[in-house]
This record gives structure tokens, C-alpha cells and sequence, in this order.
């Protein structure tokens, strides 16, 4: 079992041996990963030791004492929290190996391939179909809402492989190449003025049947990994007191007491409350994510997110009166990141109201807490047994 001091001697051997001051950002980070420091709690040889998922943050504060880069995070999300998580649990012993070092280091971005016009808050209606060709799979079909197809070179994907079966039981997993032929990325311009999202088209687009991840048929029980870590990467990201959408309404609070008001000071001290309840309750469910894979218990924090972050960023402009109806850029762009609180109050409010839908709606995530936290009766499901090729659509 590795403790906090064989950690702390390992990530000591890596400063030593690679100063930050002296190494390529590039070269630092495929070094972590090689020393088992990237994710402590991943097997040895995959970025990690084996060791308690608790210890990562002993780690962590060591490098950054030491002016170490990281991986930027933000911008390479998607991979960490969705993708890594699912190719450990699913892939290959080679697809382990292939895809997770440039993926942590941030050589290779990654996105998500899942939502259609047709199949968003239903995404097991999807129709984005995978027919078997030789040894590979040509996948025809549209994707919506995909964050970072402008910059990934890969992506998760799950596609239909059998309409003859109800929705659920026809679907399968594949890794697609985002460079290869057939596949077209469209910007889709949001409420912000920017176009994080995109819409991407599928065109006889060839996959081999190596990159399939899981068995035929199975995509929908390996897609409930990745979206269960998604729901856990947004709703129980670490922050530090008064981190996140709060921190911009509360410098502003203390710096310009001209603004306040009583009704306004209520309203702000039950939000910081719940953001600080949000945030402890997060890393309580990060401590329980230790010795298995998350539950639906991701989806009430994903919940708690959305609504904080919308609830709080209206406060904020309401505080700023006038000024908050201010916009800095319209300008249309490409981002590679989400920057909540790098930008001014009018993005923050605008750019919120995406939280309830993005990574499941949340009325879909009510329902999963209903039915798997509360264990309520499920909602009748008049399509559950009926093949996919016969539902009205």
C-alpha cells in the first residue's frame, strides 16, 4: 500500500530529476504520468501507483509548491472525467495504454459524441447508426451540443448497431478519430455570442473494430460509466471557500458597499450558504468515489450545480444594477474552455442557463434521483420492450 510518505518521496524524485524551472511543460507531464503521479489511484504503468484516490491531493500541493505545470484541466475535461474513466473500466489492456498518457498530458483532446436532434434528455433513442463492414464499423449519423469537437482529436462515441431490439439493447461504444474522413464539425453560436458547443456530421465514417469499447450491444451499460462520471466531474469539481460562481458576487459585496441592499444581503447570505454546503458536500462525495465507481449520487450534485450557478449569477446582476446589463464580447469565437468567472457578470448570467442542460437535463436527473436515491416508483415506460425500428418517432 502507498502512504503519504513514499508519495511524497516519489514526487520529490520527479522535482529532482525534472525541475519545472528547467523542463518543458510537455516533457514534465509525460514524466508525472510515468512516475504513477498523474491519477495516484489508476494501476502502475497507467499514470498511477494503485494507491488511495485521497492521496492524489498530497501530490498535488507538493507539485504546486514547486511551480510544477499541470494538465490544464478545463480545457482537457471531457477526457479526464468522462473518457479516462470509462476506457479504465472498458478498454483493452492496448487501448489502456494507447489513449490515457496523451489524454491526461493533454496531447490529445477529447469530446463527446453522444446527444442527436432526436436523442437528447432520450438518449437511448438515438439513431445515429453503426453497420458491421470486415473488420471495422461505418458510422453514419448527426451529433449535437458536442463541447471541444473544434479541438479533439478523439471522441466517445455510442451508435446503433441493432434496431431490431428495444432502444437500450442495441447500442454500441465505439472511440472515433476525429480527423478521419467523414466527419464535419459545425459551430453552433450560443446566448454568450461564443460557439463552445458544435453539431458534427457523420459520413461513412470507418471505425475499426479495435477502437470498439465493450462488448456489441453493451454501449448502453458502458455509456452509464461515462455519464455517471460526468455528472460527478461537474457537480463535484474542488473548490476552495467562496471558489466557483460565488466568489465574483462576493468581492464585488465587499468592495463597493454602495450597492447593497437588505433584501439583497439575505438573499446572498442564504446562497453563499448553499454554495458552501454545495462544496463540502462534494468533497464528501469525492471521499466516497475512493473504493468504487460513482453512483447515481452525481446526478443531485450536477443538480445543485445548475441551479446555484443560475440563482447565484442573477443575484449578481441584479447587485450590479445598470452595469449589469453590460456585455463585454460579442464577438463570435471558438473557445477551448469555459471561463465562469474570468469574464463579466452578463456572461456568467447568460452562460449559466446552459448548466440545466448540459451533462443531463435536470429533469432527467430528477428523475434518477427519485427513482435511484429515493428508490420511488419508476415512471411508466410504454417503450421499454418495443424494438427501436418500431418506435414513433
Amino acid at each position: 500500500m502507498t502512504d503519504t510518505e513514499e508519495l511524497l518521496a516519489r514526487t520529490r524524485e520527479l522535482l529532482a530529476a525534472h525541475p519545472p524551472a528547467a523542463t518543458g511543460r510537455l516533457e514534465f507531464l509525460q514524466a508525472r504520468f510515468d512516475a504513477g503521479l498523474a491519477w495516484v489511484h489508476y494501476p502502475e504503468g497507467l499514470g498511477g501507483l494503485g494507491a488511495p484516490r485521497a492521496l492524489q491531493a498530497v501530490v498535488d500541493a507538493e507539485l504546486e509548491a514547486a511551480g510544477a505545470p499541470d494538465n490544464d484541466p478545463r480545457r482537457i475535461g471531457i477526457g479526464l472525467g468522462m473518457a479516462a474513466p470509462t476506457i479504465l473500466r472498458y478498454g483493452t489492456e492496448e487501448q489502456k495504454r494507447r489513449y490515457l498518457r496523451p489524454l491526461w498530458t493533454g496531447e490529445e483532446v477529447w469530446c463527446q459524441l453522444f446527444s442527436e436532434p432526436g436523442a437528447g434528455s432520450d438518449l437511448a433513442a438515438l439513431g445515429t447508426r453503426a453497420v458491421r463492414e470486415g473488420d471495422g464499423w461505418v458510422i453514419d449519423g448527426q451529433k449535437v451540443w458536442t463541447s471541444s469537437a473544434h479541438i479533439a482529436r478523439w471522441a466517445i462515441l455510442i451508435a446503433r448497431t441493432d434496431p431490431d431490439v428495444p432502444k437500450h439493447q442495441g447500442i454500441t461504444y465505439f472511440l472515433c478519430d476525429m480527423t478521419d474522413p467523414g466527419v464535419e464539425v459545425r459551430p453552433l453560436r450560443q446566448i454568450t455570442g461564443e460557439a463552445e458547443f458544435n453539431e458534427v456530421f457523420l459520413t461513412g465514417v470507418r471505425i475499426p473494430d479495435s477502437r470498439r469499447l465493450g462488448e456489441v450491444g453493451d454501449g448502453w451499460r458502458v455509456a452509464q460509466t461515462t455519464l455517471n462520471n460526468e455528472r460527478v466531474a461537474i457537480g463535484g469539481m474542488r473548490l476552495p471557500r467562496e471558489g466557483g460562481m460565488i466568489g465574483p458576487v462576493v468581492k464585488t459585496w465587499r468592495e463597493r458597499p454602495a450597492l447593497r441592499t437588505h433584501d439583497l444581503h439575505q438573499r446572498l447570505l442564504k446562497l453563499w450558504v448553499e454554495a458552501e454546503v454545495s462544496r463540502l458536500t462534494a468533497e464528501r462525495l469525492r471521499q466516497q468515489l475512493v473504493a468504487g465507481q460513482p453512483g447515481p449520487e452525481g446526478a443531485g450534485m450536477k443538480l445543485a450545480f445548475a441551479r446555484l450557478n443560475q440563482e447565484i449569477s442573477g443575484l449578481e446582476v441584479e447587485l450590479r444594477g445598470e452595469e449589469g446589463l453590460l456585455y463585454d464580447e460579442w464577438t463570435m469565437r471558438r473557445p477551448e474552455l469555459v471561463d465562469f468567472t474570468g469574464r463579466d457578470a452578463g456572461y456568467r448570467y447568460l452562460r449559466s442557463k446552459g448548466n440545466s442542460i448540459e451533462g443531463g437535463t435536470s429533469e432527467i436527473l430528477l428523475n434518477i434521483v427519485a427513482e435511484r436515491v429515493l428508490g420511488l416508483p419508476a415512471e411508466p415506460r410504454t417503450d421499454k420492450d418495443v424494438a427501436w425500428k418500431d418506435l414513433v418517432r
